[in-house]
């Protein structure tokens, strides 16, 4: 490797041998993307320069594809997306060799593993604020009173208010069914982890760590609450054997 380049890093596998994965590195320069083993790790690399990489759909399908790649056959530990290294020694001296207890734990603590992400919204945003007026009595004397109203700054106050209400009961159901989810789900996970979510229709997004013994029935109970909910709530469900939302390694050198 002339100046400038450096190796970059994808993963952990527990493997004391040398494994290829093909050149199928980041940056599309073509670099073989192959193991450095110390003891019984090994740090999944290709030769890369030495610069922080954009956040690019391209940039992290390339990273991801080589973990989902050696996940076929290891239990991998993500790496931050663009950690790089000055050269295969600094990655086995101030990675591996450091934190190697850490991380043979943590690929033990993963093993027969696979992450499950489900993602619930709502279907019909106007129907559920229909549910919202009907459930709730200070809406509706509001609602009522603001058609009368023959004051326009009043009138205007008056629909703030609705407005504020409206939110604030949303709200409420959104943990309300939220809660009926997760409860439903969460006893078939080993963990569960959930993510921001965003917008008035979106209910829950979350990853749940699931034995691959367990993942028969984690299905099962995804496609009854499906069939259960399907003109009220949409759910989809991404399953990966790399457990992004669980692990990800920071490396600092």
């Amino acid at each position: 490797m002339h100046s400038g380049e450096g190796c970059y890093l994808y993963g952990v596998i527990a493997s004391h041998h040398s494994q290829e994965f093909g050149p199928l590195g980041i940056g599309a320069r073509g670099d073989r993307v192959y193991t450095l083993p110390y003891r019984d790790l090994a740090a999944i690399i290709s030769h890369s320069p030495i610069e922080k990489y954009a956040v690019s759909r391209e940039n992290l399908m390339a990273h991801s594809k080589i973990l989902e790649k050696a996940a076929e056959a290891f239990t991998v530990l993500p790496v931050c997306f663009s950690t790089i290294a000055a050269n295969e020694r600094a990655i086995v001296d101030k990675f591996l060799k450091p934190r190697y207890q850490e991380l043979m734990g943590l690929i033990r603590s993963l093993e027969g593993t696979l992450e499950l992400g489900v993602r619930a919204r709502w279907v019909n945003l106007e129907a559920i604020f229909a549910e919202l007026v009907e459930e709730n009595k200070d809406i509706q004397v509001l609602k009522v009173a603001t058609l009368n109203e023959k004051d326009q700054q009043q009138r205007y106050a008056n629909q703030i208010k609705i407005g504020q209400l409206v939110q604030k009961v949303l709200d409420e159901k959104r943990r309300r069914e939220r809660n009926m989810l997760i409860n439903e789900i969460k006893p078939l996970s080993i963990d569960y982890k959930e993510m921001q979510i965003y917008g008035d229709m979106n209910i829950v997004s979350a990853a749940f760590l699931v034995s691959c013994e367990q993942e028969a029935s984690f299905n099962q109970k995804v496609n009854e609450l499906r069939l259960s909910y399907e003109q009220r709530i949409q759910l989809r469900y991404i399953v990966s054997s790399v457990a992004y939302s669980f692990v990800e390694l920071i490396v600092s050198w």
